[in-house]
C-alpha cells in the first residue's frame, strides 16, 4: 500500500491502479460482519435482492410469501453497531401485493422513484416509490422467473420478461403494452439480462440448455445461440441446435464492460463466455453445485483486478476469480440455500437472502493498524491470497 501511495503520489502511477488494488483488497477480506444486521422482515424464504445504482444506499428484496421489503443500508446512528431498517414494505395486507412468491426486483436504473417486481403469480408490477402503488401492471399466460431493464439505454424502455412460455416477452413501459416477442427458445425462459455495453443487445437462458443473444432491433431477433463446444462437435451431433449447458441455463450475468457474459446451470457448470464473438473461453471452474429449479441470483464485482463472482453455493456463497476460475473463498454464515447475492460496488460490500429468512452483509474486514516503525518489506508477503498479491504487483503494465 505505501509503495503504491509513494508511486501515486510521485505521479509514476495510473490514478486507477491505486483505486483498483484497494477495491480488491477489501473484495478479498469480505466476512460476516458482527456489527450490522439487516432488519428481518420476511415470514418466508428471500429469493431475489437489488441495490439502486444512484447512491447505492436503498435495498429492496422480495420473497416467497410475496412480500417486497426496502431498506435503508446507511448507518444514521453513527454507531459501530447497527441494524440495516426496513423503511417500508409492502405485505400480505397491501391491496396490490403479489400473490405468489417474487422471484425478481429491480430498481429503476435513472433514480429510485420507481422499480419493478414480478412474481409466480404470472404479472410483472411498476411501483411508484413514494405512494407504494403499481403504476402499471403487465399480465402473463405463465409463471414469470425473472425481468430486467437496461442499465445503459436511452433510446428504448423495455423490460425483458422471462416467463414459462418459451417466447421472450419485452415489455414497453412507454405504451404499455408487452406484444414484442422475441422467438427461438424451446423451454420456459429462467434468467434474462441486458448488456451494460449496448442498450439494444439481450441475452436469455432457458431450461432447453441454450443461451441466445438477441438485438432487439432486428426482424429475426437471434445474433447467435450459443455453443460449450465452439463448433467443434462432430456433423451428426451438431443436428440438434446449440447448447450453452448440458442442463436448466438459471443464471446469467455481464461482467460490468459488457465484454463477458457469465452463465450457470443445473449440470453444475459455470461457464464465461466471449460476448462479442459468442465464443465458450474455456475457463474450468471445478463443480458449481446448482440444484435450483428456478432463477438464480449472482453477482460479479465492479472495479476490481481482477473480477470476482459471488455464486450461491447450496448454503454458502463461493467467491470465484471470473477469468481463472480458481474458488478463492466461501463465506458461510446462512443457515439454509442461499437464493440470491448482490454486489455494492461503491464500498464493495455483499448482501445475500435465503431461505432461512435472513439477509446477511459481507464488509471488508477493517484494516489491522501498522506500528510506525514497520516498513513494507517486513509485512507478512507470504500470507497474501495469490489473487491479492497479482492484483498489487508493482510489475503491472497498467498505466
Amino acid at each position: 500500500m505505501l509503495a503504491l501511495m509513494a508511486a501515486r503520489q510521485a505521479g509514476l502511477d495510473d490514478p486507477a491502479r491505486l483505486r483498483r488494488a484497494e477495491r480488491t483488497r477489501r473484495v478479498l477480506s469480505l466476512e460476516l460482519n458482527k456489527d450490522r444486521d439487516v432488519e428481518r422482515i420476511h415470514g418466508s424464504g428471500i429469493n431475489t435482492l437489488d441495490i439502486e445504482p444512484i447512491e447505492g444506499r436503498y435495498m429492496l428484496s422480495g420473497g416467497s410469501d410475496g412480500v417486497i421489503v426496502l431498506y435503508d443500508l446507511e448507518n444514521l446512528s453513527r454507531k459501530p453497531s447497527y441494524t440495516c431498517k426496513a423503511l417500508f414494505s409492502v405485505g400480505r395486507s397491501h391491496p396490490d401485493v403479489h400473490k405468489f412468491s417474487v422471484e425478481t426486483v429491480q430498481w429503476y436504473p435513472h433514480d429510485t422513484g420507481m422499480f419493478t417486481s414480478s412474481s409466480f403469480d404470472k404479472t410483472l408490477k411498476i411501483w411508484d416509490t413514494n405512494t407504494l402503488q403499481p403504476a402499471d401492471i403487465f399480465h402473463f399466460e405463465g409463471t414469470v422467473y425473472s425481468h430486467h431493464m437496461s442499465p445503459v439505454a436511452t433510446k428504448h424502455c423495455l423490460i425483458a420478461v422471462g416467463t414459462k412460455s418459451p417466447k421472450v416477452q419485452l415489455c414497453d413501459l412507454k405504451s404499455g403494452s408487452s406484444s414484442h416477442i422475441l422467438q427461438g427458445h424451446r423451454q420456459e425462459v429462467l434468467a434474462v439480462s441486458w448488456s451494460p455495453r449496448h442498450e439494444y443487445i439481450l441475452a436469455t437462458g432457458s431450461a432447453d440448455g441454450r443461451v441466445k443473444l438477441w438485438d432487439v432491433r432486428r426482424a429475426s431477433g437471434c445474433l447467435s445461440t450459443l455453443d460449450q463446444h465452439n463448433g467443434e462437435k462432430s456433423k451428426a451431433s451438431s443436428e440438434a441446435a446449440n447448447t450453452a449447458h448440458n442442463g436448466r441455463v438459471n443464471g446469467l450475468c455481464y461482467t460490468s464492460d459488457g465484454l463477458h457474459l457469465l452463465t450457470v446451470g443445473t449440470d453444475d457448470r459455470m461457464r464465461l463466455w466471449n460476448s462479442s464473438t459468442g465464443e465458450n473461453t474455456l475457463v474450468n471452474y471445478g463443480k458449481v453445485c446448482n440444484e435450483s429449479r428456478k432463477g438464480l441470483k449472482f453477482a460479479i464485482s465492479c472495479g476490481c483486478n481482477p473480477e470476482f463472482a459471488f455464486v450461491p453455493y447450496g448454503s454458502t456463497i463461493a467467491v470465484y476469480t471470473i477469468f481463472t476460475g480458481e474458488l478463492i473463498t466461501m463465506l458461510r454464515g446462512h443457515y439454509s440455500t442461499v437464493n440470491c447475492c448482490v454486489f455494492q460496488p461503491h464500498f464493495q460490500e455483499l448482501y445475500s437472502g435465503s431461505k432461512d429468512c435472513n439477509i446477511l452483509a459481507w464488509i471488508p474486514a477493517p484494516r489491522e493498524p501498522v506500528p510506525d516503525d514497520t516498513s513494507e518489506k517486513s509485512l507478512p508477503q507470504q500470507h497474501l491470497n495469490p489473487a491479492y498479491e497479482d492484483a498489487w504487483s508493482s510489475s503491472d503494465d497498467e498505466g
